[in-house]
């Protein structure tokens, strides 16, 4: 049976527009095109778990506004359970994407900010695109609780799983078993500051990596609730995390399990 896990967390309507390189402070650039895409790390991660076999619940909130069933799409179209609240309006993310893959990205909130609190059970994952009540609240009464704490701010919570980069890592450390994610050098596990488990993606010419870290995340808890080894876990993590930046466009890049099984193989 697939595992099952809850997600709450942002959903997003992306706007993307891609140039050469990101500009500097200041400057102005031409862009090369314009995209939308449905986003939102949470949405990014309920997406993710459930393209790798899992069976998602998704607890968020989007506006009563034009951009609700954009952001929305990529959720239903991957088969989510959705536990949606109406609030103010959706959360929008402006994206900029340099040839070499690189971005930057500004998040307006909107719903997420709005989210109320509940605690679902079972398995959890979460971020920090939502109010730390919301996240504290989903901590409670879970029996397995996993926190991507992006963007990264202090919190009180020890999750089951914290999962960071390392920039992140600076800001919150605290989580029985911690993830951190090193970029292109791939990722390591610790359990009470030691070391248990380290791998390294493939190689893949990045394209776009906005929701690399989202298939990480995702990657991870599934294979973990999955009951895989913590090695083969990380392993497979950083293959889905290259597999994403591999394509344009956050949703639309996350893997499914047949690529991910595929390019293991390879």
């Amino acid at each position: 049976m697939p595992v099952e896990l809850t997600v709450v967390g942002s959903i997003n309507l992306d706007l993307v527009a891609r140039v050469e390189r990101l500009p500097r402070p200041g400057e102005t650039l031409t862009g090369t095109d314009f995209e939308r895409f449905s986003g939102g790390k949470g949405a990014n991660q309920a997406v993710a778990a459930a393209k790798l076999g899992a069976r998602v619940k998704m607890i968020g909130a989007v506006g009563a506004d034009g951009f609700a069933d954009d952001a929305l799409a990529g959720l239903r179209h991957a088969g989510v359970e959705l536990h949606l609240q109406s609030e103010d309006v959706t959360g929008l993310a402006l994206i900029l994407v340099a040839e070499d893959g690189e971005n930057q990205i500004v998040v307006i909130p909107g719903a997420n900010a709005q989210i109320r609190a509940q605690s679902p059970g079972g398995a959890v994952l979460t971020q920090l695109e939502v109010p730390d009540d919301v996240v504290l609240a989903a901590a409670r009464g879970a029996d397995f609780f996993a926190l991507n704490a992006a963007p990264a701010r202090p919190i009180d919570v020890e999750p089951d799983l914290l999962i960071v980069n390392q920039l992140e890592h600076e800001i919150v450390s605290r989580g029985k078993l911690v993830a951190v994610t090193y970029g292109a050098e791939g990722a390591a596990l610790f359990e009470n500051g030691e070391e248990v488990a380290r791998a390294t993606p493939p190689r893949v010419e990045v394209a776009d990596g906005t929701a690399a870290g989202d298939a990480f995340a995702a990657c991870l808890v599934v294979s973990l609730l999955e009951g895989r080894p913590r090695d083969e876990a990380l392993w497979r993590a950083c293959a889905a995390g290259a597999l994403a930046a591999s394509q344009r466009g956050a949703q639309p890049s996350l893997p499914s399990a047949r690529e991910l099984d595929a390019i293991l193989k390879a």
